[in-house]
């Protein structure tokens, strides 16, 4: 077994290659290819958690699991948030390949499905992203989603104007494309195409009445029943896809939320992203559609994505 750590992975897994990992990843996960368990999730003090994740890329291919800590409210310039490990077996020994950084491996793979849900589901034409949100998973978003669409504005909103005005010049700095700083989220999103909502959030920061007809939204900070980020409105006037219908049916606390208040009935889940991609499922019907992408974030993404590193960095150093 070898060890991985981040910086490899980060050189290792561009986010134009990890999109293509995670777009192979999901159409095998709903054409039943795939197992998995449903994610363990363990409370800890002051809003930790420790969570568990074990699944398989299906006949022949590599299977594994993730444990990892998440430290939402984490001091600024501490450790990531998210720290672990991801750990592949080889499909036909059954023995432990490697294991993997589990923060790097996250933060890149759960931007990069972000972008292949984008890709699918947002106007060809959009040019304006909007995150909401200033910490690991904004800055990721923001490099990763150029790779699907050619944005000319990038727009930031976070709590903290000072962080969200550092984000947008590390941003801009980065990718070329002009960046700012918004204080409120009505003005970040407004005529926005894509929306990215990557914060710690509560209760809900974005509603209907904030979007554009046509603006595709790619859920992603609430990863357990409870916090919503967005609320029933937006819920029900969306055409609302997730990357698993069983664990967001499960703990995506954003449709559990609206079905429970009789917004929307079950069905209001048109189906997974990979049902999308099979052409099983419709995904937008027409340009003022609303869509949203509900990223829970699942373990063959995991899977997958490790390894690829794997096999990229054995054939490094065989090389």
């Amino acid at each position: 077994m070898i060890f991985i750590g981040a910086d490899e992975i980060r050189q290792a897994l561009s986010y134009a290659s990890c999109i293509e990992v995670i777009r192979e990843a999901m159409t095998r996960l709903s054409t039943g290819g795939t197992q998995q368990m449903l994610r363990q999730i363990l409370p800890l003090e002051e809003g930790r958690m420790f969570g568990i994740m074990a699944g398989t890329l299906g006949p022949g291919g590599p299977f594994g699991s993730k444990l990892i800590s998440v430290t939402p409210h984490r001091a600024e310039g501490g450790p990531p948030s998210h720290q672990g490990a991801v750990v592949i077996f080889d499909p036909e020994t059954g023995a432990p390949l490697c294991q993997l950084e589990a923060g790097m491996i996250t933060a890149i793979r759960t931007a990069s499905a972000s972008a292949m849900a984008t890709d699918v589901l947002a106007r060809k034409e959009a040019r304006v992203l909007a995150i909401l949100g200033t910490g690991e998973q904004a800055w990721h978003h923001a490099c990763a989603l150029p790779a699907v669409r050619s944005f000319y504005d990038i727009r930031i909103w976070g709590r903290s104007p000072e962080r969200a005005q550092a984000l947008a010049e590390k941003v801009r700095k980065q990718t070329g494309i002009v960046c700012s700083s918004y204080a409120d989220v009505g003005d970040a999103v407004a005529d926005a195409d894509v929306i990215c909502t990557v914060t710690g959030a509560a209760q809900p920061i974005l509603t209907a009445g904030m979007l554009s007809p046509g603006a595709h939204v790619n859920v992603v900070g609430s990863s357990f029943d409870g916090p919503r980020e967005i609320d029933d409105t937006l819920v029900s006037a969306a055409r609302f896809y997730a990357d698993s219908r069983t664990s967001v049916l499960a703990q995506g606390s954003e449709i559990r939320h609206a079905i429970a208040s009789g917004a929307v009935a079950e069905s209001h889940l048109l189906g997974e992203i990979g049902d999308v991609l099979l052409g099983a499922v419709a995904g937008r019907t027409g340009s003022g559609d609303i869509t949203i992408y509900k990223s829970l974030g699942h373990i063959v993404q995991d899977i997958a994505s490790g390894y690829h590193v794997y096999q990229t960095i054995r054939q490094g150093r065989a090389g």
